[in-house]
């Protein structure tokens, strides 16, 4: 049951985080559940609040979609310089 609370949890977070930075349109739902997911380890190791045996709370969603917006602001830096 945890595995499918990670992928609902990492799609929204995904979706939230491609909002945000304006890359929507470009992914679809499998794309966000992996954004997501990756942005979670991300905002972990990064805020050192990366423990995947608390459950899921605020700070924990916080953290991901924290993690979610560097990956994607990482992503869209490659991604702008090899399109010019």
């Amino acid at each position: 049951m945890g595995i499918i609370i990670w992928l609902i949890v990492g799609g929204v977070v995904g979706w939230l985080a491609s909002i945000i930075m304006r890359r929507d349109a470009q992914q679809g739902i499998l794309l966000n559940i992996v954004v997501g997911i990756v942005g979670a380890a991300i905002g972990g190791f990064i805020m050192n609040h990366g423990d995947i045996n608390e459950g899921i709370t605020v700070m924990s969603f916080l953290v991901s979609l924290v993690g979610a917006v560097i990956l994607l602001a990482i992503v869209n830096l490659f991604t702008r310089r090899s399109i010019r």
